[in-house]
């Protein structure tokens, strides 16, 4: 049924219960297993470059050592992860990968925002849904 799966990660625990789905269905499916990590570069009217370079480094360790993480536990179930890291929207960036790797399905955490909040400016994973170019499968932790 799926031959190509994405999961969006960012280490959250949306993203963890999302990859945990996503391996799973990758393993029964024998599907490719594909996780992005986005890099979302704050809009600091006051910063320097060298503060937003400074801050986008210590986001690609972590992101670096939550991916590792992640690929060890889809080795586990004998699934192989590759990694994509990019910079830029999560939303926006999710659906041009789905759409530039022909990604059967995309596997996302729910946000949990809720309120005036979440219904004012959508949560990221209500924006996928929306524009996605494949199945899209919203877990909720």
């Amino acid at each position: 049924m799926y031959r190509k799966i994405l999961v969006g990660f960012d280490g959250s625990p949306g993203a963890q219960a999302a990859l945990r789905h996503a391996i799973e269905l990758a393993r029964l499916f024998g599907a490719e297993l594909w996780s992005l990590s986005v890099i979302e570069i704050p809009q600091w009217g006051t910063a320097t470059i060298a503060e937003i370079d400074e801050q986008r480094r210590i986001v690609e360790q972590e992101l670096s050592t939550l991916q590792e993480a992640a690929h060890q536990q889809a080795t586990e179930f004998g699934v192989e992860l590759h990694t994509v890291t990019r910079i830029g929207h999560p939303a926006q960036l999710l659906v041009q990968e789905a759409q530039r790797g022909a990604f059967d399905l995309l596997v996302i955490g729910h946000s949990g925002r809720s309120g005036v909040w979440g219904v004012f400016l959508g949560t990221t994973a209500d924006k996928v849904v929306r524009h996605a170019p494949c199945s899209v499968l919203v877990v909720r932790w």
